[in-house]
């Protein structure tokens, strides 16, 4: 079984920064993609930022030039670093993992618990 724990949330200014963690924990043998996707009140979820086990980024046009995705293979985690945020970026913020697991050896995807981003003055 693999479990996600994401970490890093609260409450923010407008214009202030935060930075989100995930970390993934179980019986793994690769992780493919990692990703944030964020979900606002009364709105659909939807991709905030993934990237690629070679390391390639995409992003949604909304976060490009203030959201940054990293990832540290060792520690099984993947970062995202909020800089300019804005009321708008208010959500619930979900890390999504594609990972292969030891047991199967079969690629399921997981989801981690959420954490919530609150953007306000």
């Amino acid at each position: 079984q693999v479990q996600l724990v994401e970490s890093g949330g609260g409450l923010v200014q407008p214009g202030g920064s935060l930075r989100l963690s995930c970390a993934a924990s179980g019986s793994i043998f690769s992780i493919n993609t990692m990703g944030w996707y964020r979900q606002a009140p009364g709105k659909q979820r939807e991709l905030a930022a993934t990237i690629t086990s070679g390391g390639s980024t995409n992003y949604a046009d909304s976060v490009k030039g203030r959201f940054t995705i990293s990832r540290d293979n060792a520690k099984n985690t993947v970062y995202l670093q909020m800089n300019s945020l804005k009321p708008e970026d208010t959500a619930v913020y979900y890390c999504n993992y594609v990972v292969g697991v030891l047991t199967t050896l079969r690629y399921v995807e997981v989801w981690g618990q959420g954490t919530l981003v609150t953007v306000s003055s």
